[in-house]
């Protein structure tokens, strides 16, 4: 072989040995970057399936389906005659789902510019996103216009978990009207999470907060239903299947009329106080105003923080029911219950009388309990001393009765007691005995006191709600039939009424029918009588009202001072009161009025009463005076 060959064949075997070489370590490499592969990817599904199986398993399930709730349809309040007075009107509001939303601050910031939101807004928006469960939706803004609408549309793919949703919201079509008795609906807080079911509730965004929303929030909130949806990992809705339909709340129909609670609050004006009607029959509330009020519709999508303390610490407390919690001495309405018992007692009769010369003196004392008329009545009997208010006459009846057997009298008749009305809040007023100031005063009674509890003073307190309810237990005779403001409910799908039951507890125990007729006698002596303290109500009433005024001191005046109403601020002036039944022989409408620092329940709560009757019985209210 030739040199030349022999150094070709040298050359071809380098090349192999070299190629070789290469191959192996490229195969080494290879292998090598499998392993390491292989490696990461054994890690990776170490911490998918042990380490966070749990977090990728619910994610992983979400991703695929999930449960959409459907929230229920509240159901719709009407007064007596079918009335409308709580509905739900379509909305569109801006929502969204705390732990779907990547970056929560940046969000709230654009989307607060977009709505032009407050500086108070939003950071009232954060504190409740902040005390929401975060796979809660957190309503950002409710109303919105078509504008915001369309404009939040467009940019939506820029906020992932920020949805444009359409709901039904609760709207009050008569305003201010029935703001205390129907109340209003509110945001779900962190209170009502604690009492509420939390499945039930799920999607749902408000619930009843005062009044009728409140009290028979369980039949208006009706059952949630749910349905399956399927989404992708971006949790876009990607097919829906059927599930279970919600089942709305029950249509309420109230004993309420709204012509009748339009006159009360008219006639009872830019008074403070409180006007109740009832039926006595049956115990329905058929008006129900306390002033000054509110618009309960502000309350629905969340009020401002600076309109709330507006109206929180206004003097003149347009949140606060009189009608349930109003304390107020009732005066001389009192009057009837206590001749009643001294009826009863047979401290008195019809006949018995007693000499007025305008004070009344105790045994061995010298203190004078004045009567409101200066120079007395002269010598006045029962009949007389109700229709004209003689207040010696029941100085005199309330000393010879004494404290314990006039307290345990008027209990009968609820005073000092819840009534049991069906609506949240409702306060006991107070019966004043000897017992309750020695456990709450650790004092003993005095006698004076009893005298001036005779006339609906001193400890007396009672609320408007329960002087009318003790009216129409006097005006049917002892029969106490619980006041109540739902008439009936229909439930959902259905057209069947469901009445709601009258409530009636025992008869009042009175030893002689007749003493029902000697007072409600005097009461109607009160109206139509000549001396009556209300008889220019009771000008050209085709039937007999029984009434009763009264006038309530706020503030007490020393032995031998004048009360001067010129000189006094507004708020220290006497409250008017009245309560009155019709017609008087066979009632079926009662009334009671508190109008506060009115002055005197004969020209100012009386004149109230004859129109709030007139209207209730067809009869024109439109008069110049009375």
């Amino acid at each position: 072989m030739s040199s030349k060959s022999q150094m070709s064949l040298r050359v071809i075997l380098t090349d192999h040995l070299r190629e070789s070489r290469l191959v192996n370590d490229r195969l080494i490499f290879a292998a090598f970057f499998a392993i390491i592969l292989f490696m990461i990817v054994i890690v990776r599904l170490v911490v998918l399936q042990i380490m966070e199986y749990e977090y990728f398993d619910s994610l992983s399930d979400k991703n695929h389906v999930d449960i959409g709730a459907l929230p229920p349809q509240r159901g719709l309040i009407f007064d007596r005659n079918g009335v409308i007075l709580a509905e739900n009107i379509p909305t569109f509001s801006l929502e969204l789902i705390p732990e779907k939303v990547i970056d929560i601050d940046n969000t709230l910031s654009n989307l607060a510019m977009m709505l032009s939101l407050s500086a108070d807004s939003l950071t009232a928006l954060k504190q409740r996103i902040n005390k929401q469960r975060r796979f809660n939706r957190v309503v950002v803004q409710q109303l919105l216009t078509e504008k915001e609408v369309a404009s939040l549309s467009v940019n939506l793919h820029r906020f992932p978990g920020v949805d444009i949703v359409g709901r039904l919201i609760r709207h009050y079509p008569h305003g201010n009207l029935f703001a205390h008795t129907v109340g209003y609906v509110g945001r779900i807080n962190e209170r009502d999470q604690e009492t509420i079911d939390e499945f039930n509730y799920k999607g749902t965004m408000q619930i009843g907060k005062t009044g009728v929303e409140r009290y028979y929030e369980k039949m208006l909130h009706g059952i949630v239903g749910h349905r399956k949806i399927e989404t992708n990992v971006q949790g876009r809705v990607v097919r829906e299947s059927q599930g279970v339909a919600s089942l709305a709340g029950d249509d309420l129909f109230l004993h309420l009329d709204l012509n009748l609670q339009r006159v009360a609050s008219n006639a009872l004006g830019d008074y403070k106080g409180s006007v109740v009607a009832l039926d006595p029959r049956t115990g329905g509330v058929l008006a129900m105003v306390s002033k000054p009020d509110f618009d309960p519709n502000d309350f629905v999508t969340g009020i401002s923080k600076k309109e709330y303390i507006i109206l929180r610490d206004s003097t003149d407390r347009p949140l606060f029911d009189r009608t349930l919690r109003g304390y107020y001495p009732p005066g001389s309405t009192l009057k009837p219950f206590v001749a009643l018992a001294g009826l009863e007692f047979g401290v008195v009769d019809e006949h018995t009388k007693t000499f007025d010369p305008g004070w009344f003196i105790l045994p061995g004392q010298d203190h004078r309990y004045r009567c409101w008329k200066d120079n007395g009545h002269g010598y006045v009997d029962l009949k007389t001393s109700i229709a004209q208010s003689c207040d010696v006459y029941f100085y005199n009846l309330a000393n010879a009765l004494g404290i314990d057997r006039m307290h345990n009298f008027l209990d009968l008749f609820g005073f000092g007691h819840r009534t049991g009305i069906d609506l949240p809040g409702e306060s006991k007023g107070l019966s004043p005995s000897r017992q309750w100031k020695r456990i709450n005063r650790n004092l003993s009674w005095y006698p004076g006191e009893t005298l001036i509890s005779g006339i609906g003073q001193g400890f007396n307190q009672t609320t408007p709600i329960q002087l009318a309810q003790a009216a129409a237990i006097l005006a049917m005779r002892g029969i106490n039939t619980l006041p109540q403001v739902l008439l009936s409910r229909r439930k959902s799908g259905e057209n069947k009424m469901q009445l709601q039951f009258i409530v009636t507890t025992n008869n009042l125990a009175i030893v002689d029918s007749k003493n029902w007729k000697i007072v409600i006698d005097s009461m109607v002596e009160v109206v139509h009588g000549e001396h009556g303290t209300a008889r220019h109500i009771g000008i050209k009433l085709p039937f007999n009202v029984a009434g009763k005024t009264g006038t309530a001191q706020v503030f007490g005046i020393k032995q031998g001072e004048e009360y001067d109403t010129d000189g006094l601020a507004k708020k220290l002036h006497d409250h008017a009161l009245f309560i009155a039944f019709a017609p008087a022989e066979r009632p079926e409408f009662v009334v009671a009025i508190v109008v506060e620092n009115g002055g005197s329940g004969s020209k100012i709560a009386a004149p109230i009463a004859r129109k709030i009757i007139k209207n209730y019985f067809g009869m024109s209210v439109n008069e110049q005076s009375v």
